[in-house]
């Protein structure tokens, strides 16, 4: 990962120096909002790919001299059936709709969307212990 952290690295110090040149140079306020959002969400890419760097350590992808057997054997824990994703699909979708339809549908979208995502983070939780 520490290849992919150093990139969105670089992408997030680019979005930050050209919100900063475009905020003092620019009098319109959707583009700043949009540099600022672009800086955020690489930055926060980029945070996740150096906390997953320093909780795994090196991937055999990280070293040029690695032979391709050596990333061989399972990745990772993934779930073999949930409904969590229909459930959040759903309240997405509805979300979405009250946004256009109203504040009502909106809040109903909100609330069945929060229990989908609750269950996504949560479904697993304690599987390790």
């Amino acid at each position: 990962m520490k290849a992919e952290a150093w990139l969105f690295t670089g992408v997030a110090a680019f979005f930050a120096v050209i919100a900063t040149v475009y905020g003092v140079f620019a009098h319109e306020p959707a583009g700043k909002a949009a540099l600022v959002v672009a800086f955020l969400m690489s930055a926060l890419v980029a945070a996740f790919c150096w906390a997953q760097h320093a909780k795994r350590g090196r991937r055999p992808a990280d070293d040029p001299s690695a032979e391709i057997a050596a990333g061989a054997g399972p990745l990772d824990f993934f779930a073999p059936v949930s409904a969590y994703p229909l459930l959040t699909a759903a309240g997405a979708t509805v979300l979405a709709l009250g946004i256009v339809y109203g504040v009502w549908l909106a809040l109903i979208g909100f609330g069945v969307l929060a229990p989908g995502v609750a269950g996504f983070v949560f479904q697993y939780a304690r599987r390790g212990q």
